[in-house]
C-alpha cells in the first residue's frame, strides 16, 4: 500500500467522531460505489446530504471508494472527504451493517479482506439476501473489464483521459449554471453514443449477469463503469448503482425488498427516482 494512503487509513480511524445526526432506518440497504474520494471530482456534499436522509439497516461500499491511483500521484483531501468517512464510520458504529467491497482504484484494501476497520468489514464480494429473499451477488466489476485485467497501464491512460474530461465538465457546467441551465455530463453523453463504448457497457452488463446466473444468484450489484442501471439480463436482474462523480445515484432496498435507483439532483436539491424493479422469479442454480 502507498505510504501516504497507508497514513490516510490510519488517521481516519484515529479521528474523534462528531455527534451523531442519523436517524432511525428508512431503507433497509443502500448501495452505493465510485465515490472516487480524493479527486477533485467527487460530490462529496451531495453523498453526505444523500446519506443524511437515507438510513438504513445495511450499508455496501461497492468499491472505489478512495480514489487509490489519483492520490498517489497528487494528494487531494478537503474537509468533505474526511466528514464521508466520519459518517461512514458513524453509521456502522450506530449498528449498520457497512460493508466495503474494494474496487480497483482502492484495490488496496484487498489486502485486508476479512477485516473490520471501525465496524467497516471489507470482504472480497460478498451476497446479499434482499427481504422478499433475492440472492444477490456484490461485486465492484472491474475483474469483468479486459482493459483492467490485461493491460492496466491502459487503464490508467484511460483514467487520466477520464480526468481531463471531467475537469473541462466543470468548467463547462459553471457557465451553464450561470445561464440557468441545469447539469450536463460530457463522459455519460459519450458513453451513450460512441459505438465502442455503448459495446463495451453491453458486454460488460451481459457478461456480469452471466456470472451471476452461472454462480445460481437471482441478481448481481456492481459498480465500476459509472453508469446506473438496473434491468432484466437473461432472466438475472443486472443492477448497477453508478457513481457519485456524474450520476450521483445509489441503488435502494425497501422494507419490502423492491429494490430502486435514486438520483440526487444537485441543482435541485431533491431526489428522483425509477419505478421499483418487480421482484424476478429466483434463477435455478
Amino acid at each position: 500500500m502507498d505510504s501516504r494512503v497507508k497514513g490516510f487509513v490510519a488517521a481516519a480511524m484515529a479521528m474523534p467522531m462528531a455527534p451523531d445526526d442519523d436517524a432511525e432506518p428508512r431503507f433497509r440497504s443502500v448501495f452505493i460505489s465510485d465515490l472516487h474520494l480524493g479527486t477533485a471530482g467527487c460530490q462529496a456534499e451531495a453523498l453526505l446530504d444523500f446519506l443524511k436522509h437515507h438510513p438504513s439497516e445495511y450499508l455496501y461500499l461497492v468499491g472505489d471508494i478512495v480514489d487509490g491511483w489519483q492520490l498517489r500521484k497528487r494528494w487531494f483531501w478537503p474537509q468533505a472527504h474526511n466528514d464521508v468517512v466520519q459518517k461512514l464510520l458513524r453509521r456502522a458504529r450506530k449498528g449498520s451493517k457497512v460493508i466495503f467491497v474494494p474496487g480497483n482504484h482502492d484495490e488496496f484494501a484487498r489486502g485486508f479482506c476479512d477485516h473490520h476497520f471501525g465496524g467497516i468489514e471489507v470482504m472480497h464480494d460478498a451476497v446479499h439476501t434482499t427481504a422478499d429473499g433475492r440472492r444477490m451477488w456484490i461485486t465492484h466489476g472491474d475483474y469483468f473489464d479486459g482493459v483492467i485485467r490485461f493491460a492496466k497501464w491502459l487503464a490508467y491512460l484511460g483514467d487520466n483521459a477520464y480526468e481531463l474530461t471531467l475537469r473541462v465538465n466543470r468548467y463547462f457546467n459553471l457557465i451553464r449554471k450561470r445561464m440557468g441551465f441545469p447539469y450536463w455530463s460530457l463522459s455519460a453523453y459519450l458513453k451513450d453514443k460512441v459505438k465502442m463504448a455503448v459495446n463495451f457497457i453491453s458486454d460488460f452488463e451481459v457478461a456480469l449477469a452471466n456470472e451471476a446466473r452461472h454462480r445460481g444468484y437471482d441478481g448481481v450489484i456492481c459498480g465500476h463503469i459509472h453508469r446506473a442501471e438496473m434491468r432484466e439480463i437473461g432472466g438475472v436482474l443486472y443492477c448497477n448503482d453508478g457513481d457519485w462523480v456524474e450520476s450521483l445515484s445509489a441503488l435502494v432496498e425497501h422494507m419490502d425488498g423492491r429494490l430502486e435507483l435514486v438520483y440526487w439532483h444537485q441543482v435541485a436539491g431533491e431526489f428522483a427516482t425509477m419505478p421499483p424493479a418487480a421482484a424476478v422469479t429466483p434463477a435455478l442454480a
